[in-house]
């Protein structure tokens, strides 16, 4: 079968581990050349140890605006365009409406917020600078649809990004540019399992004892989402845009 994204420019934006280093193995896999960003330069490196040529990292963190912008600007002057950009940046540190800081907000705001904004911002500038069309997706969460107590900055600020997502999808749908969001849910991550030891004293079978209780039996998958993206990125998701789809297995409005 033909590669999804042959030669594609494709930037991923905490794309060193986790949900953003399964986007970079399945962008290279179907053809792009992809760069991932992240806070530490080992990780990445890694990656394009593990990948080869067809991958390369920059280090940077999103939550400040000039490195934002900064990681579209290096991948424009490594390869002359941005055809796609994921954002996968995520931060999850626990804070109820209660107990939450101010700095603890902000953190929030500026990472999983204004980061999507300001890099959106300057992919998009490159795209329609030239007149090509593109594509982006942005990593949500579930918990934008309400989430847990413990959640509430994370929620704002995910919640904020799903209408974001709308808003660029709507403002450049005739420079053909399209801009998706997937709410995943409770995922399997080697940050998953730090959070989950750090905030909430899980021991090393966390992970059995989840999928025992889940629908499916399994937490989400990375390379499963993984795909989604990249199906997403693709000419193969044709048309559409503006779209924020709810990836889990819990049915939002369903009781029992």
């Amino acid at each position: 079968m033909q590669q999804l994204l042959t030669d594609k420019v494709v930037l991923v934006v905490g794309g060193t581990s986790g949900v953003g280093a399964g986007v970079a193995r399945a962008a290279a896999r179907e053809g792009a050349h992809v760069v991932v960003t992240g806070r530490r330069p080992e990780p990445g490196q890694a990656l394009v140890d593990e990948l080869g040529e067809r991958v390369t990292s920059v280090t940077g963190d999103v939550s400040d605006p000039t490195a934002a912008k900064g990681v579209v600007a290096t991948t424009i002057e490594r390869h002359g365009r941005v055809d796609c950009l994921v954002n996968c940046a995520g931060l999850t540190d626990r804070g109820s409406i209660l107990d939450t800081t101010p700095e603890l907000f902000d953190a929030h705001v500026a990472t999983n917020l204004r980061g999507p904004f300001f890099t959106m911002q300057a992919a998009i500038a490159d795209m329609t600078g030239r007149g090509a069309p593109g594509t982006i997706v942005n990593i949500s969460s579930i918990s934008a649809r309400g989430g847990q107590p413990y959640l509430a900055p994370y929620v704002a600020a995910k919640a904020g990004l799903a209408g974001l997502t709308k808003n660029v999808a709507h403002a450049h749908r005739f420079d053909r540019i399209r801009i998706n969001a997937l709410n995943i849910g409770w995922t399997q991550t080697e940050g998953e399992d730090a959070t989950q030891r750090r905030f909430h004293g899980a021991g090393d079978d966390w992970v059995e004892q989840a999928n025992a209780r889940l629908p499916m039996g399994k937490l989400g998958q990375v390379d499963e989402i993984a795909d989604a993206v990249v199906f997403l990125l693709s000419e193969r998701s044709g048309v559409v845009t503006g779209s924020v789809v709810d990836w889990d297995q819990q049915v939002i409005g369903g009781q029992d």
